[in-house]
């Protein structure tokens, strides 16, 4: 299969593309972000880091870079390092770990938590979520409640299920998502480590993914429901 960066995502609709040269399997990002956003965030002077509007609750670290028209909302935190574009919604409540990029336009939401992961221009995680040493791409989506897991049970390195029931070992034992270009992932669904999202593709809600889902596919889960007369 098709791991390399370009299959997932516009290397257009993001400021940092430099993060992901010589990167052949996609994942191979992921151990990379900390490194990059430490360089980025000490090459800007103390005084030129934060551009945005911050709410007089909301807690940010000094390792931290918010572009202009960045709205960081009440009782937010931001711990850094950090990179946040322009224009995105930090919304209340809000909790942003270490090694972040986070693009332009956007929306992180109240009650989410985010670390080392990255997020193309106008991605939106607005409720309820987790997001954890992934990477989602221009205008991915996720619905209230999704969770991005990002360890296994049993503390082991994550490995991929290929076509034939062979497995590829990422050598990563923290691996979340990799979700492409304006893939929607519905309300309350769980993706196990290692899920691999193409581009354009639907998760139904309440579904718990595990593995490689090709680009412009949809995942359909219609749980029975049964409607009886009450006694």
């Amino acid at each position: 299969m098709d791991f390399q960066p370009g299959a997932y995502f516009d290397f257009q609709e993001t400021d940092h593309s430099e993060l992901f040269e010589d990167v052949i399997d996609v994942w191979e990002a992921l151990p990379k972000i900390k490194d990059y956003v430490v360089e980025k965030v000490a090459g800007v002077p103390l005084d030129e880091r934060i551009q945005g509007q911050i709410h007089p609750t909301a807690q940010v670290g000094t390792d931290v870079v918010i572009g202009p028209g960045t709205v960081v909302e009440a009782y937010a935190v931001i711990k850094g390092p950090a990179w946040i574009g322009s224009d995105s919604t930090i919304r209340s409540g809000a909790y942003l770990r270490e090694n972040l990029i986070i693009g332009n336009k956007c929306t992180l939401g109240n009650s989410s938590e985010f670390k080392n992961c990255v997020l193309f221009n106008r991605c939106e995680v607005p409720h309820f979520n987790y997001v954890g040493d992934s990477i989602l791409g221009y205008r991915a989506h996720l619905g209230a409640g999704v969770i991005c897991s990002n360890v296994r049970l049993d503390r082991k390195d994550v490995k991929l299920r290929l076509r034939g029931g062979d497995k590829l070992n990422t050598g990563l034992r923290k691996f979340g998502a990799i979700i492409g270009d304006y893939t929607e992932v519905g309300c309350n669904s769980a993706l196990s480590p290692g899920s691999i999202l193409g581009p354009h593709s639907i998760i139904y809600p309440l579904t718990s993914w595990t593995g490689i889902l090709a680009a412009n596919k949809v995942v359909k889960n219609r749980a029975l429901i049964e409607i009886v007369g009450r006694d």
